[in-house]
């Protein structure tokens, strides 16, 4: 069997990024190609009820040991990667016995993962740190949930000794762009709680989210030709950068915002003279929060409607996901069996929340309850993501012994 290191070399040089503008599911077909694979692998691990629905949804079944009815939790990781960075012809690099120095990424000698923006590479010197070569995404986020959770199920099957519950496997679809549960079927899946394998480090147990609302703001102008513009030409490039000119940057923005503080974010604006878009996205772990961040863009939005009368202005907002800690209390085991089993592993839990999401926040909202655990990944959504095969190996010992805490319990 390969190794985890091999799994997950394996899975990041397969591109797998998400379209946020495509309406089909999954949202690129490339994904089906990690989806198709980790079906397979999952029957030459022996797994049972291993299928894959036609938008790439995996589930498989790691059968109990236990001869009690225990109770099944399930572990998810995503396949696609955030479509903000190229994931296409990833070259990863591995950094054995890490020195503890700056690494300059060979693909972009301009790229550098600094130590003291990546403080946590100072306890990481001697292990193996896996980087991009610059020019891509690595796809840690969330492959290296994925090496874990397979790496985990072929020690479990492969010593049938070790005393532990049912573990139903789940590999979801475009998580990047909030779409990882869509066509779940959930009855189908089971389970009294999952755990998602998408957090940084090692040890972390998150138990909370940001609540998050997606925000589109267009406006509609008038084009002519520029010499014929006087008295006509509404620019709708003028009036949305106006509008993005208002919004917070000492505050609520995620440049100057950081533990439980919320933030507007635009992050895509195109267009033209005729017509101009722009996109953001709205956070905070007070759900409430969401209509006043709604509100600000309609009171910035108001003004310029009245400057500008034959432009039009629209602000739509959209549901994304919900903080998972208003559905944890439908499985008060769920996180007390996350700290068991990390200090099982040896490790000091490190309790923390989320300033992002995961298909939990989704699963949770949903009724299946689903914390979030570490798997070695640093740095998502950049070329300058790394990961750590040392805490690649810890995540591997938690789930392990998380299979195990459960099995202890009956019904």
């Amino acid at each position: 069997m390969p190794t985890l290191l091999e799994r997950f070399l394996r899975y990041v040089r397969i591109d797998t990024q998400s379209d946020e503008s495509s309406e089909t599911s999954p949202s690129t077909l490339k994904q089906l190609d990690l989806c198709r694979l980790l079906a397979e692998e999952c029957k030459s691990l022996g797994l049972e009820d291993v299928c894959i629905a036609d938008n790439g949804i995996v589930m498989a079944t790691i059968p109990k040991t236990v001869a009690h009815d225990a109770p099944m939790i399930v572990w998810n990781s995503h396949v696609d990667t955030s479509p903000e960075f190229s994931g296409t012809n990833v070259k990863p690099v591995l950094h054995w016995n890490y020195d503890g120095a700056d690494i300059v990424l060979p693909g972009d000698r301009s790229r550098v993962i600094r130590v003291k923006e990546n403080p946590e590479l100072a306890s990481l010197v001697g292990t193996t740190v896996i980087t991009t070569d610059g020019t891509t995404l690595l796809g840690g986020d969330d492959k290296a949930g994925i090496a874990v959770i397979m790496a985990a199920a072929e020690e479990l099957m492969a010593d049938r000794t070790i005393p532990h519950g049912p573990v139903r496997v789940l590999f979801t679809v475009d998580e990047e762009i909030g779409r990882g549960i869509k066509g779940l079927d959930f009855q189908k899946l089971g389970g009294v709680c999952g755990y998602t394998l998408d957090s940084g480090g090692s040890a972390r147990i998150d138990g909370e989210t940001f609540s998050a609302d997606g925000a589109t703001v267009t406006v509609t102008g008038i084009n002519t030709h520029p010499s014929v513009g006087k008295g006509a030409m509404v620019n709708a490039i003028r009036i949305l950068s106006e509008f993005v000119a208002q919004l917070p940057v000492d505050h609520l923005s995620p440049e100057t915002t950081d533990g439980r503080e919320g933030f507007i974010h635009p992050y895509v604006i195109e267009g033209g003279v005729a017509r101009a878009s722009l996109r953001l996205i709205l956070r905070d772990f007070d759900t409430p929060k969401l209509a006043d961040y709604a509100a600000l863009l309609e009171g910035i939005a108001d003004p310029l409607r009245r400057k500008y009368p034959r432009a039009t202005i629209e602000v739509a907002t959209r549901k994304q996901y919900r903080n998972m800690r208003d559905g944890m209390e439908k499985e008060p085991r769920a996180i007390p069996k996350a700290v068991e089993a990390v200090k099982a592993a040896g490790l000091e839990p490190i309790m923390d929340i989320i300033r992002g999401g995961t298909d939990g926040a989704l699963m949770t909202e949903a009724g299946l309850p689903c914390p979030n655990l570490s798997c070695g990944q640093h740095n998502p959504h950049s070329p300058l993501e790394w990961a750590s095969l040392d805490e690649m190996e810890k995540a591997v010992k938690v789930l392990v012994q998380l299979a195990i805490a459960w099995g202890k319990e009956r019904g």
